[in-house]
């Protein structure tokens, strides 16, 4: 018998040393006049061929996004387009519902994922969605319970994913990340098993009002312990999100001991809310540099609002609930009351003008995302009352509905307190 010659190949600094046991592995020579040979090295040849241009072709947007942090384009470019793959995942954007023969079925299985961030005035929106839409089966909301049932007209099905209906199925104050991963599964569990359409609704606020209402809440007791931080199968570690107090909350902190906390997520909350957080890594800072992570989270916020079916400012009520009726072709029996003197805008005038630029300079994202969000959102309502022939009248008597009235006013800086959870 020949003696075949052998060669030993050293893999070192490379992914795939991992999966060798110990990085040395013998290989045997081969006849290169071997026809069989020829034969394998063509067909290897076609299939790498092949599997390029098919993975080119069918590589899901986010799935490619992952494996590269450079892939998300820049943040003026081509914004607010929904992910091929995931939209039935992510629900129907804006865009899908400027059809003129869409509409929201309350018949079907469309459902309204309501995603709701501290401190920017959802918990009163949230009893907007379950007290005052004129529907066919209002919703139910027994004294003995702080949930809702909010059925469709012909079946026991919700067609509300919200606080006050479902509760916090998937985590208190349950961000982009978090719900988009996990509507589907939670609703399943609950309902038939069966393909529905999403349709994301969220409010903002303008963010240093919404960072300062957050240190007052925080100041009463509230913690949001509850919160799950989930992403990419994991909560967040104590060691990326240290904890900023020692005892069972931080009640009674001050201002200053807020600010300072590095670790402390009520610094652009809305934007890393809003992002798509596997692409930074989650919540690894190691992950990327910082300022690279800051411009994908911004990026991908800024995606996400655009793709979303519905958002509002806390600032712009009636312009918020105008563009609410419109784009789902229901109507509120009562008008939103504006309430621009909050705590929190007292809270303004004390600040010294080091805790001042430190905040702003620690919401810079929310900042940027605010005003982007302020832009699309006239630009929608700018579109909307352009092909509405009876804009004035309807403006005028948003929530007037004949033998409906019953207006209330609310207080952004309390409402969070309703619920107990909230604080945990």
């Amino acid at each position: 018998m020949r003696n075949l010659k052998s060669v030993s190949v050293q893999v070192l600094d490379s992914d795939i040393a991992v999966l060798l046991p110990n990085g040395v592995y013998e290989i045997k020579q081969m006849d290169p006049k071997s026809p069989r040979l020829k034969q394998i090295c063509i067909l290897c040849l076609f299939l790498c061929l092949f599997g390029i241009i098919g993975f080119g072709y069918f590589c899901p947007e986010k799935v490619c996004a992952l494996s590269s942090r450079d892939s998300l384009p820049p943040m003026e470019d081509n914004l607010g387009k929904p992910l091929t793959i995931e939209s039935n995942k992510i629900g129907l954007s804006y865009e899908d519902m400027l059809n003129d023969d869409f509409a929201f079925n309350l018949d079907s299985h469309d459902v309204m994922v309501f995603l709701h961030m501290q401190k920017t005035g959802g918990t009163s929106f949230g009893k907007h969605l379950v007290h005052d839409l004129d529907l066919k089966r209002p919703c139910k909301c027994p004294l003995t319970r702080k949930r809702c049932y909010c059925f469709r007209p012909h079946s026991n099905q919700s067609w509300l994913f919200s606080r006050y209906t479902t509760g916090w199925k998937c985590g208190l104050h349950a961000d982009w990340t978090e719900l988009t991963g996990c509507v589907d599964e939670k609703l399943d569990e609950l309902e038939d098993v069966v393909k529905r359409r999403y349709f994301y609704i969220t409010l903002l606020r303008e963010p240093v009002a919404r960072y300062l209402s957050e240190f007052r809440h925080v100041r009463r007791g509230a913690t949001w312990k509850g919160s799950r931080h989930f992403c990419k199968g994991r909560s967040a570690s104590a060691a990326e999100i240290p904890p900023c107090y020692k005892s069972e909350n931080w009640e009674g902190v001050e201002l200053d001991e807020f600010i300072n906390c590095d670790s402390n997520l009520a610094a652009n909350r809305q934007t890393r809310m809003l992002a798509d957080l596997a692409l930074v890594g989650c919540y690894d800072k190691q992950y990327m540099p910082k300022a690279e992570r800051d411009r994908i989270m911004l990026a991908s916020a800024k995606k996400n609002i655009q793709s979303m079916a519905f958002f509002g400012l806390t600032e712009f009520q009636k312009i918020s609930q105008y563009v609410f009726e419109e784009t789902f072709n229901l109507r509120f029996a009562i008008p939103f009351e504006q309430n621009n003197s909050t705590v929190s805008s007292s809270t303004i005038m004390t600040l010294s003008p080091e805790q001042s630029t430190k905040i702003v300079e620690l919401n810079s994202l929310d900042i940027e995302l605010y005003s982007y969000a302020k832009k699309l959102l006239m630009e929608r309502f700018t579109k909307l009352k352009s092909k509405d022939v009876d804009f004035e009248d309807r403006f005028n008597h948003l929530g007037v509905l004949i033998g409906k009235s019953n207006p209330s006013a609310f207080d952004w800086d309390k409402l969070d307190d309703y619920l107990d959870v909230d604080r945990k």
